[in-house]
C-alpha cells in the first residue's frame, strides 16, 4: 500500500481509507459484513475509516468492531449549530466510538465551522484529538473551503472529487497542497454514478500497464495519481469490493499523460 505524509505531522497514511456512510447504517447486531470488510483492511494495514454523526449508527457499529483495536486511525465529525451544541455531539461520538482520543475531528459541511474549530483546536492542544479539519461534497462549497483553509491553520480538509467531476482539480487540489493541508477524497464513485456509466463496458487493455483490473481500480488510481491527494475514502459494506479498492491503493500508479488518456475515455461515454 502506498503512503503519504500528513503534511502538519509528517505522520505517513494509507492512501486508501474507509468511508462509511450508508454502509455501516446497519443494526449493531447484524454487523458481520461489516466485520469481514475490516478484516480485509486490517490485514492490507490499512487504518483510517471516516464516519460522522451524520450518517445514522455508523460510529456506533465502528466503535464496537473497532474498541480493541488502537491502531485504527478514526476520523469523524461534529454536524450541528452552537458550541455547548456541538461539545455534546463530539463527546457522544467518543462514547459511540468507544476512543478516549480521536485522531482526526472534522467541521461536517461546514456548519458553524468557526464555533467548532474554536474548541478542536482546544482539544487538539489537550491531545483529546490528534488532527482537526472541515469537509463538504458538493463543487458549490469548495471555494468556501478554500477560503477556510487559507485563514484557518487546519490539518485535514476533505471534499468530493472523480474522474467525471474534475472540479476540484481548479484550485482546491493546489490551494490545499500549497498551505500543507492533508487530503481526504469522498465520492470517487461518484455516489455509484461512474459504475452506471461503465456498465457492460471492457477494460482496454492498455489500462493493465497499471495494475488495473476492475473499473473501481480504475476509477480510484486516477483520483491517487494526482501528487495533492492523500487518501480516499471509499465506502463499502462489502468484502470483495473492499479489496478491489484496496488493490487500487499499490504501484504503479497512472502519468499524467494515462491520466487524460483515463479523463477522454469516461468523457466520451
Amino acid at each position: 500500500m502506498i503512503q503519504r505524509i500528513i503534511p502538519s505531522s509528517g505522520e505517513a497514511l494509507p492512501v486508501i481509507g474507509l468511508g462509511t456512510w450508508q454502509s455501516f447504517d446497519v443494526d449493531p447486531k447484524n454487523t458481520h459484513a461489516q466485520k469481514e470488510v475490516l478484516e480485509v483492511f486490517r490485514k492490507s494495514g490499512v487504518t483510517l475509516i471516516d464516519s460522522s454523526p451524520m450518517y445514522g449508527r455508523s460510529e456506533e457499529v465502528v466503535g464496537d468492531l473497532t474498541a480493541d483495536d488502537e491502531n485504527y486511525f478514526i476520523a469523524t465529525k461534529v454536524w450541528i449549530r452552537g458550541k455547548k451544541s456541538g461539545i455534546a455531539q463530539m463527546e457522544d461520538s467518543f462514547r459511540k466510538l468507544k476512543r478516549g482520543r480521536i485522531d482526526l475531528m472534522q467541521v461536517h459541511n461546514l456548519l458553524d465551522w468557526e464555533i467548532h474549530l474554536e474548541t478542536m483546536n482546544e482539544w487538539k492542544k489537550e491531545g483529546r484529538v490528534r488532527y482537526i479539519g472541515i469537509t463538504h461534497y458538493t463543487d458549490g462549497m469548495h471555494a468556501e473551503l478554500e477560503k477556510v483553509l487559507k485563514k484557518m491553520s487546519l490539518d485535514f480538509i476533505q471534499f468530493n472529487y472523480s474522474i467525471d467531476n474534475r472540479h476540484a482539480e481548479k484550485r482546491l487540489l493546489a490551494a490545499a497542497a500549497a498551505n500543507g493541508v492533508a487530503t481526504l477524497i469522498n465520492r470517487p464513485f461518484g455516489e455509484g454514478r461512474l459504475f452506471s456509466k461503465c456498465a457492460g463496458k471492457t477494460l482496454p487493455d492498455w489500462t493493465k500497464q497499471w495494475g488495473i483490473t476492475t473499473w473501481s481500480q480504475f476509477f480510484l488510481k486516477f483520483i491517487l495519481a494526482h501528487p495533492a491527494v492523500t487518501c480516499v475514502i471509499p465506502a463499502t459494506s462489502n468484502a470483495e469490493h473492499a479489496q478491489e479498492n484496496l488493490d487500487a491503493g499499490v504501484e504503479p500508479l497512472p502519468d499524467q499523460k494515462t491520466r487524460i488518456r483515463m479523463a477522454e475515455l469516461v468523457e466520451a461515454w
